[in-house]
């Protein structure tokens, strides 16, 4: 066989021929060198019974073609659908980027920052709490009549790639206030109560009073579902939130199962970056019903 060196050597060596002086040992019949080997090393091979190829030849002797590198412009579709599938990943299952559209959550979120949404923990359960802040499906035309945003280029890619929402999603984002069975109140002015609570509220915008003192929701007692949240702006004089939608299908609730997640941090512009704690006042003694 071509390049492999056969160790087998026949007949005896040191025989002598009969009718004839001592001559040296001949070659085996069937051992065959290897290509670029002196016989010695053949027969070295021959004695251990390793099989040895010729370098760079594949098998029967032919040569063997290195393998080309593959082009980059062969790997960048492979490349770029990796990357989609992890953002749609992370998108779906992980973390999910918003924008705020409105000035109802100052001075807690400006417009025009990003914040990003904690959507993993729902889906082992986790139901929103007190004094998180939530981004929310619309529960029912909450956002009539509001004006679709227009995005700019950045938020269109994301969009595209799935790290921010379509601007066909009608989102909305604010504080839990109350969870189920608790009980919120606001009688003039405020304090705004929970559960007979007064909360002090250092988050909401300077110059609002916790309660708007008007007829048109601002004054309101409520006992939370099970299964559903109130929420509410930290701009509470500029917020069209579960006071002022009690008039629609879940009479100013929000289903639980609506909620997207909550959300942790303010990622842009980078000097407002900051995570969103709870605030300590959720955290009083005596608030659970």
């Amino acid at each position: 066989m071509g390049d492999v060196a056969v160790g087998a050597r026949s007949g005896h060596d040191g025989e002598e021929h009969r009718g004839g002086p001592a001559e040296s040992a001949v070659p085996a019949a069937d051992s065959a060198v290897t290509s670029g080997s002196d016989s010695g090393a053949a027969e070295d091979d021959g004695m251990t019974g390793e099989h040895t190829t010729a370098e760079n030849q594949g098998p029967g002797g032919t040569a063997r073609t290195p393998k080309k590198p593959r082009s980059f412009w062969k790997e960048l579709p492979i490349l770029i659908g990796i990357a989609l599938v992890l953002a749609l990943l992370i998108k779906t299952f992980l973390v999910q980027a918003f924008s705020i559209p409105s000035d109802s959550m100052q001075n807690t979120l400006q417009q025009g920052d990003r914040v990003l949404v904690d959507k993993l923990t729902p889906w082992f359960g986790s139901e929103p709490e007190r004094g998180e802040v939530v981004v929310f499906h619309d529960p029912g035309n909450w956002l009539r009549g509001e004006p679709t945003p227009d995005p700019n280029a950045l938020q269109t890619f994301l969009s595209w790639i799935g790290l921010m929402p379509s601007v066909e999603e009608k989102d909305l984002i604010k504080r839990v206030i109350g969870v189920g069975g608790d009980t919120v109140e606001c009688n003039g002015t405020g304090p705004l109560k929970v559960n007979g609570k007064a909360l002090n509220e250092p988050y909401v915008f300077p110059g609002n009073t916790p309660c708007s003192n008007d007829d048109q929701g601002g004054q309101f007692k409520v006992k939370v579902p099970q299964g559903y949240i109130w929420v509410m702006g930290d701009h509470r004089q500029n917020s069209r939130d579960s006071r002022y939608n009690r008039g629609e299908k879940y009479r100013g609730m929000v289903p639980v199962k609506e909620v997207v997640g909550r959300a942790i941090v303010k990622a842009w512009p980078i000097d407002r970056w900051g995570t969103l704690p709870v605030p300590d006042t959720f955290d009083q003694d005596g608030l659970n019903p």
